[in-house]
């Protein structure tokens, strides 16, 4: 990670951590592991961590690192039944609170509805309108042409006749991807992305979507060059004190599904070039916050080209960790508790792995013929950072193993509307942490006095 602008530095060792941090999640998936990365990336220095969980049984809520959680299924709850749960839990915590979200509804909502929430709640204000622009995949595509950023060929439909018409130009395969992805929490629907190989495949995600369909050129594969490699994705902070800009790139090896899917192993890989045009986007935008960003080298006219961009945390975001424990979560909390952002130490070689997912994606590349299970074992052993295994914080791990076999198990079986449930006020659950933290004085500064918190609130 490169922070960017004059910061002193400050290893993690010396910071306050007396705030505590809030992650919020709106969407019901009790498989996302980057909220587990917030918490024992923040709990791990010793700051109070508390969740959003939709029940009892999501593996983060019983990480060992957690000091609380709210049980709150937000699915179906309208805009002021979430901002009151926020106020709900603003109240309870008794202080200024970081709230970091690992969702693109969550970071939208911040972002819109800041002048409505608790003043205690702290987190950054890009221009309001710019969260949802970037999380929408037609408006990230207008975004990217009014601001010189390479993107793939992308056109928004509403009619079929007008989405047969954009593949005749076009031909197959294509890109789908559904408009508005967050709008479609809570009932059945086609996954956010979908590679389309024929007309058939198209009518019938046309007809499933519920919502406007983008449809996007397929970037062709080819040899790497020059270590290039095709898929890539950029991690990075602008702050909201100064015009820091911390940005880490990646590459993805895998994902799951392929070839659209979220990344289940990459590794670290420096790529000055694409950190370049990335933090430029941030910059003539004025974003401030975290962001997530995949990208693909097209080999035809040698740009790395904008896909997805979500204004949130991406879920492989631990990957980007240092020695001393530095991440981007720990960016932000130093930057929203008024204090100075170090500059993270690469870490060459690091790897990050999805144990639930991997597997899945390895057994696909074994049957295309693309890589033998002996070299998918070679690639994963060793890996430095893992979703959800930790020596010092199993729980979370045995409890997503025995879900996911209960999902395999039970995915034949036909699963109960959600129906027009009304949504419940969050609901206060005490964590692991909470009873470490009892024995220890509140409002402590590792290697210091008690800082005071100047945080910024949207």
């Amino acid at each position: 990670m490169r922070a960017r602008g004059d910061v002193p530095r400050q290893r993690t060792a010396e910071i306050d951590t007396s705030t505590p941090v809030v992650v919020l999640k709106l969407d019901d998936n009790p498989f996302h592991h980057g909220g587990l990365g917030v918490i024992r990336g923040l709990g791990r220095l010793g700051v109070p961590v508390y969740g959003v969980c939709e029940d009892p049984f999501v593996p983060a809520a019983r990480s060992r690192y957690l000091h609380g959680h709210w049980r709150w299924r937000v699915s179906g709850a309208t805009t002021d039944d979430v901002v009151d749960g926020l106020a709900r839990i603003a109240e309870r915590l008794g202080r200024p609170a970081v709230v970091l979200p690992t969702d693109d509804a969550g970071a939208i909502l911040l972002a819109e509805q800041s002048e409505r929430l608790h003043p205690w709640l702290l987190f950054p204000s890009p221009p309001s309108e710019l969260p949802r622009k970037f999380a929408g995949k037609d408006t990230l595509h207008r975004l990217c042409r009014g601001h010189g950023i390479p993107s793939p060929e992308t056109e928004t439909v509403t009619t079929w006749p007008r989405a047969r018409a954009f593949a005749s130009t076009l031909g197959y395969p294509l890109v789908a991807k559904l408009a508005m992805p967050w709008l479609a929490s809570g009932r059945p629907r086609p996954p956010s992305t979908s590679v389309i190989h024929g007309p058939e495949q198209l009518a019938e995600l046309y007809e499933k979507a519920g919502q406007p369909l983008v449809l996007q050129e397929f970037l062709p594969g080819g040899a790497e060059e020059a270590g290039r490699g095709q898929d890539w994705f950029f991690h990075g902070y602008r702050g909201v004190g100064s015009d820091v800009i911390a940005g880490c790139t990646g590459l993805k090896e895998r994902s799951y599904p392929r070839p659209a899917g979220l990344t289940s192993f990459g590794r670290w890989v420096a790529n000055p070039e694409l950190e370049r045009t990335a933090t430029e986007l941030l910059r003539r935008t004025d974003y401030r916050g975290i962001v997530d960003m995949d990208w693909r080298w097209d080999p035809r006219d040698g740009h790395y080209k904008l896909l997805d961009c979500n204004p949130r945390l991406g879920a492989q975001f631990r990957l980007f960790s240092d020695a001393s424990g530095l991440d981007l979560s720990v960016a932000a909390y130093l930057d929203l508790t008024g204090q100075p952002v170090p500059a993270m130490d690469p870490v060459r070689e690091r790897r990050f792995v999805v144990e639930n997912y991997d597997p899945l994606a390895a057994f696909g590349g074994w049957r295309s013929g693309r890589f033998t299970l002996g070299e998918w074992a070679a690639s994963v052993r060793g890996t430095e950072e893992t979703a959800w295994f930790a020596r010092d914080d199993l729980a979370p791990f045995g409890l997503m193993c025995l879900r996911t076999g209960w999902r395999a198990l039970t995915r034949r079986f036909p699963r109960r509307a959600a129906g027009n449930r009304r949504s419940r006020p969050p609901r206060f659950h005490s964590g692991r942490a909470a009873g470490i933290a009892n024995s220890v004085s509140p409002g402590r500064r590792s290697g210091g006095a008690k800082h005071g918190v100047e945080g910024v609130r949207g």
